[in-house]
């Protein structure tokens, strides 16, 4: 591994959880002030549940 490469690997994935843990924040806040909000982030987990399923048995 090239140096210092070790090092940005792990300054990517802190970057890419603090931006993770910011926006769920933002999207908790949205969807307690709003109940249509709530409704379509209940309808995505769902449809991220069923594309799981279905890769799953894709790759079975």
């Amino acid at each position: 591994m090239a140096k210092g490469a070790f090092g940005g690997m792990v300054k990517g994935v802190l970057v890419g959880m603090l931006a993770g843990a910011c926006l769920g924040y933002a999207g908790k806040t949205a969807a307690d002030d709003n109940p249509k909000i709530r409704k379509k982030i209940c309808r995505a987990k769902r449809t991220m549940g069923d594309v799981a399923d279905t890769a799953k048995y894709m790759f079975k």
